[in-house]
């Protein structure tokens, strides 16, 4: 199994546990699910009916998205202008530990980033922001929104800011 951690925090962020596709050569996606959990029991998140989805929680019980649950991850907010500021750095920090360790993918990486942040930006306020469990402002921000059907949730990582980790 792997699992992938933020290459400036270690937070742990992802693994292959899930169906991780990457998009644009520069971002990994993830579908994730809406779960219920209570105290002492655990919902794997196997899809349950349309009825069976609507119904009340229990008391104790909370519906929680399961990678956001898993991994310890924290919601945050930002405008265009905060993100544009955060993001900047973010991708300065990347960029230098590319040119450490892989200095060829350095184009590609800019490139690609950049449009997917024009992406992010055009529709700023369709995304949600998520920290790893440090909550470092240095650290990725983990972006989710909804597929089409606007149902199912995805999450989206920095291909270029996660480590592998084989466990």
């Amino acid at each position: 199994m792997l699992l992938y951690t933020d290459a400036i925090t270690n937070d742990e962020l992802i693994s292959d546990a899930y169906d991780l596709k990457e998009v644009d050569g520069v971002v990994y996606e993830a579908d994730c699910a809406m779960i219920v959990i209570k105290e002492g029991a655990i919902d794997t998140g196997a899809n349950a009916s349309a009825e069976e989805a609507e119904e009340a929680l229990e008391e104790g019980e909370q519906r929680v998205n399961n990678i956001v649950h898993s991994f310890r991850l924290t919601e945050t907010s930002f405008d265009k202008k905060s993100y544009m500021t955060y993001i900047k750095g973010y991708m300065k920090a990347v960029k230098a530990q590319l040119q450490e360790k892989n200095p060829e993918r350095i184009p590609e990486f800019e490139k690609g980033a950049a449009t997917f942040v024009k992406k992010v930006i055009g529709n700023i306020n369709d995304w949600q922001f998520f920290t790893g469990e440090s909550m470092n402002p240095d650290g990725m921000v983990v972006l989710m929104n909804y597929r089409e059907d606007g149902v199912t949730p995805y999450m989206v990582f920095w291909k270029d800011g996660l480590k592998e980790v084989k466990l």
